[in-house]
C-alpha cells in the first residue's frame, strides 16, 4: 500500500448534478487533536498542509460544520484559509441544526434560527453558497418529524443560499418525510463494520433510490468522535496482514464496497494518516474478505 493512490480509484457517485469522487474527507479533526477539544489546538500550518495534500490526491468532497472548532482553531476557517479560490470541481458540504458556543456547551436552531447558521457558514467559508447542507437531526428527536426545519432549508434552496439538501442521523419515515418536501442527494449516517441490521437496510434503501450513504465513523466505529477504541477482530486483522494494510485502510474498503452511491468521508489532521486513508481507495477486497468482515463483526447496539 506504499505507492500513491489518487482518490478517484475508488470511482465517482453524483450529488445532485455535482460529481465527487466517493474517498473524500471529513474535516472534524483538524482543529485538535479531539473532536469538539477546547484545549490544545493542531498546529495551524500542519493542518492547512493536510487539506492542500488532499486536494492532490484527488479528494473533491470535504465534510465540515461550523460547530467544529477548537480553542484556536475553526475547521471553516482553516478550508477557507488553505484551499480558497477553491477548485472547481471541489464540493463542500456543511451541516446545520446543532451549534456550540465560545464555551463549547451544546444547543439545538429553531426553524427559524437556521438561516443565521447557514450565513455562518458562508462567511466562514468565504462562498456565496453553500454545495451541500446536510440536516444533522438531534438525537432526541428519534423517529419525530423534522418537516419544519428540513422545511426551512428548503426555503434557503429555493432562496440560492443552498445547491442540494441531505440528512444526517435518520431514520428511513424522516427520510421519506424529507423528500416529500425537497430533493435529498445524501444521507449521512454512522456506519462500519458491525453496523445494525436496520442501518443496512437504510444504506440499501439509499441506493435503490439513487441517494449517496455517507458514512461517519466507519473507521472509528462505538469510538465515535474518540476514534477507534476496541481492539480490531481477528477477520480485520487477517484480511489487513493479506494486503499489506492497515487494519483502519481494511473497514474503508469494506465500507467502500456496501455499494457504488456508499462515499467515505475519513477524517485526520496526520498527514501520514491521510495518505493511508487515501490509499484505501486502491483497496480491492474479495467477496470471500467482504463475506468473512461482515459475518465476524458484532452488530452495535
Amino acid at each position: 500500500m506504499a505507492q500513491e493512490t489518487h482518490t478517484a480509484a475508488a470511482g465517482t457517485w453524483t450529488l445532485g448534478d455535482l460529481t465527487v469522487n466517493r474517498l473524500g474527507f471529513g474535516a472534524m479533526r483538524l482543529t485538535g487533536s479531539a473532536a469538539f477539544d477546547l484545549g490544545a489546538a493542531r498546529d495551524r500550518d500542519r493542518s492547512m498542509g493536510v487539506l492542500r495534500r488532499a486536494i492532490e490526491l484527488g479528494v473533491n468532497h470535504i465534510d465540515t460544520a461550523s460547530f467544529y472548532f477548537s480553542s484556536l482553531r475553526s475547521a471553516n476557517e482553516l478550508i477557507n484559509s488553505a484551499l480558497a479560490p477553491y477548485p472547481d470541481d471541489l464540493v463542500i458540504a456543511t451541516k446545520v441544526w446543532p451549534a456550540r458556543d465560545p464555551s463549547g456547551d451544546w444547543w439545538w436552531a429553531t426553524p427559524e434560527q437556521l438561516r443565521g447558521q447557514v450565513e455562518e457558514n458562508l462567511r466562514q467559508l468565504g462562498r456565496d453558497h453553500l454545495d451541500v447542507v446536510n440536516l444533522r437531526v438531534p438525537p432526541s428527536r428519534g423517529s419525530g418529524s423534522i418537516a419544519e426545519h428540513f422545511g426551512a432549508l428548503a426555503e434557503l434552496r429555493d432562496a440560492g443560499l443552498i445547491r442540494h439538501l441531505g440528512l444526517s442521523n435518520v431514520t428511513p419515515e424522516q427520510l421519506a418525510e424529507a423528500r416529500a418536501i425537497a430533493p435529498v442527494v445524501c444521507v449521512q449516517n454512522a456506519y462500519g463494520i458491525g453496523a445494525p441490521a436496520h442501518e443496512q437496510a437504510l444504506l440499501r434503501s439509499c441506493g435503490e433510490q439513487g441517494i449517496a450513504y455517507v458514512p461517519f465513523f466507519a473507521i472509528a466505529g462505538a469510538g465515535r468522535e474518540a476514534g477507534p477504541s476496541a481492539a480490531d477482530s481477528a477477520a480485520v486483522l487477517a484480511v489487513a496482514r493479506a494486503h499489506d494494510a492497515t487494519p483502519a485502510q481494511v473497514r474503508l474498503a469494506w465500507t467502500l464496497r456496501q455499494g457504488p452511491h456508499v462515499l467515505a468521508i475519513p477524517g485526520t489532521g496526520d498527514p501520514d494518516h491521510l495518505e493511508e486513508n487515501v490509499a484505501a481507495a486502491a483497496l480491492r477486497l474479495s467477496d470471500d474478505e467482504v463475506s468473512a468482515l461482515t459475518e465476524d463483526a458484532t452488530p452495535s447496539r
